[in-house]
Parts: structure tokens; C-alpha cells; sequence
């Protein structure tokens, strides 16, 4: 694979390699949100993913992907929770150990069930960054194979299936919105669906607390971004100074962003919850919650990825009555 863009082939390729270690999900229409942007939505329900997130798809891509002399010396990477659950997850069944290293800011329940799978846990400094250079130690000093959660071949072709999947369940999708962090999922789904049907609109959707790719995009570059609590955790993060892979793609494939409040972000939530009958967390919201905000004009058959819902469910419980903001926010 190249270092600047994912092509097609390769996301079809990565399709191959994780036949049967991940669920094609079921996209749905949304009737409510149908109503509200007065143009057919559907639901792309990513979060019924196996580990509860559309990750799974680049970890068992990036596993299958090692040699087995790699594989041997064991996998490493830096994470907000769902990509460390992930590849605990896919490193568990090939009898490789993983070892996850993550900021003081990973909710528990995500470290809880990434310890259930017999991943190591490194809890490092209060950003994606301070995670991430402690994986840098580990490679250097104990030779663990890195995978990264979002700037790596492997990652982003197996985050691409899901795009593929979204053009075979709604052919003439004029927009896709796409839950934006480091762009592994966005840049992805943008080269998979773009591929197939270059006319669909491919628009990420990130919090306005730290988003560090539409800073980076806004400055040409990636730049560093202080990483703030929200609801969206999973969004949070830095997308690496020396980013080799992301940042391009969405910079070349992406039509847009849109950033998100707080009380916005809550708003999808709740949303997902009282008429979808869907259970998210805030990363998995953001395009309801953008639809809900009138952030988004389309002009045909709209498609939101629902990317997760690994949500701590007392905080969620909070949502839903309307007292976690400013808790959150903090």
C-alpha cells in the first residue's frame, strides 16, 4: 500500500482479509430525521459492530495483515477506548498479546472491557499524545509491533469496507456523514464511497472542543490541539504532527466538516435514544446531532454512520434527563 492514499483496490482487498471477523451491518431508515431535513435518511448502525464500533474493521485488517514473526513480538497502540477494545479483540483470537496504551481521559468502561480482554493497559499523562509516546518507548525499548487507531494502510482500508457497504445499501446516497477524529474511519469511508460513486458528498462531523483534524485542515498542516473533555471522547486526540496517511485523504476526499457543541452533541444522543431506539455515545451522535442542528443541507438520500456505542450507560442515563452538560464540559 501507498503512504499518501488508499485506493480502492485495497479497500476491496481489505474486505477480503476480514471476511467472517467482523458484521456487515444493517443501514435503516430514519423516518424522525427523514422529516427534519426534509430528504430520506438512513442510519448506518455501525454501533451493533461486534466490539461495539466500527474500529473492529481496521484492527482485524492491521492483524491480518502481520507476519508471523510480528505477530509473535505482539501489538501496541495508542488509544481512546474503542480501537484498544478492537484490537484486544482481534489480537485475543489470533493468540497475539496487546498492549494498549491510553490518557487519563478514557472513560472506565472502555478500560474495563479492554482489561476483559487480556490486552495490557498503560495509562499515560492527559492526551492522546502522552498515550502515544509512551507506544513509542514500548516499540523502541520491547520491539512491540505499533497500530496506530488511524494513520496506517491497514487501518484505513479496513475502515473503508464500511464505506463500501454504505454505497451497496443506498446506491444513490448524495451525502454521507462521517464521524471525523484522526480519519481513519473518514478517510476510509470517503476513498471507498468516492470510489465507487465519485458525485456522493462525503462530509466529516466532529465536536468543537479539540478537533484536531479541522485545525489541522483549517492550517494546512497538522497542528497540535489541547485535548478537552466532551461528550464525543472518541473524537478526541491529536492526529499526529507527522501524519502521513489521514490528514491528505481528508484534506483531498473530505467536502466538508462541521463541528458540534456540547448541547448539541447530547441533543443526537438523546435523539438516537428516544426515536431511533438506539443506544450511541457521543462520537456515534454527531450526525444526528448535526441533522438535529440544521448543519446539514442535502439534496437526496442522506447517510449518517453511527459509529459506535461503547457509552458509559450512567452517564448516558444523565444525558437522556438532561444533566450531564456542563459535567462533561468541565
Amino acid at each position: 500500500m501507498t503512504t499518501s492514499r488508499i485506493s480502492l483496490s485495497e479497500i476491496h482487498t481489505a474486505r477480503e482479509r476480514i471476511a467472517g471477523k467482523v458484521e456487515r451491518t444493517p443501514t435503516v431508515p430514519s423516518r424522525s430525521l427523514s422529516q427534519h431535513l426534509d430528504a430520506p435518511v438512513y442510519l448506518k448502525l455501525e454501533h451493533r459492530q461486534t466490539t461495539g464500533a466500527f474500529k473492529l474493521r481496521g484492527a482485524s485488517s492491521a492483524i491480518a495483515s502481520l507476519t508471523e514473526e510480528e505477530k509473535a513480538r505482539g501489538v501496541v497502540a495508542a488509544s481512546t477506548g474503542n480501537h484498544g477494545r478492537a484490537l484486544a479483540y482481534a489480537a485475543q483470537l489470533q493468540g497475539i498479546h496487546a498492549t494498549i496504551c491510553m490518557s487519563r481521559l478514557v472513560p472506565q468502561n472502555k478500560l474495563d472491557e479492554i482489561r476483559r480482554l487480556g490486552a495490557g493497559i498503560r495509562i499515560v499523562g492527559n492526551s492522546q499524545d502522552d498515550a502515544q509516546r509512551e507506544v513509542e518507548r514500548l516499540v523502541a525499548e520491547e520491539g512491540l509491533i505499533m497500530l496506530p487507531p488511524f494513520d496506517h494502510p491497514a487501518i484505513v482500508a479496513g475502515q473503508g469496507t464500511l464505506g463500501l457497504e454504505i454505497i451497496e445499501q443506498v446506491p444513490d446516497a448524495a451525502l454521507v456523514l462521517v464521524p471525523l477524529s484522526g480519519g481513519g474511519l473518514a478517510a476510509g469511508v470517503a476513498a471507498a464511497v468516492k470510489g465507487v460513486s465519485p458525485a456522493t458528498k462525503v462530509v466529516g462531523v466532529s465536536m468543537a472542543r479539540g478537533a484536531a483534524m479541522k485545525a489541522s485542515l483549517d492550517a494546512g498542516h497538522p497542528v497540535l490541539v489541547e485535548e478537552l473533555p466532551t461528550l464525543a471522547d472518541s473524537l478526541g486526540g491529536g492526529i499526529g504532527l507527522d501524519n502521513r496517511l489521514t490528514f491528505s485523504m481528508c484534506r483531498d476526499l473530505l467536502d466538508n466538516v462541521i463541528l458540534l457543541s456540547e448541547d448539541e452533541i447530547a441533543a443526537g444522543i438523546r435523539h438516537a435514544y428516544e426515536q431511533e431506539r438506539e443506544i450511541v455515545e457521543g462520537a456515534g451522535a454527531v450526525g444526528i446531532a448535526a441533522v438535529l442542528a440544521g448543519k446539514v443541507k442535502a439534496n437526496g438520500p442522506t447517510v449518517l454512520v453511527l459509529s459506535g456505542r461503547n457509552i458509559d450507560m450512567t452517564l448516558h442515563r444523565k444525558i437522556i434527563c438532561g444533566e450531564a452538560i456542563a459535567e462533561s464540559a468541565a
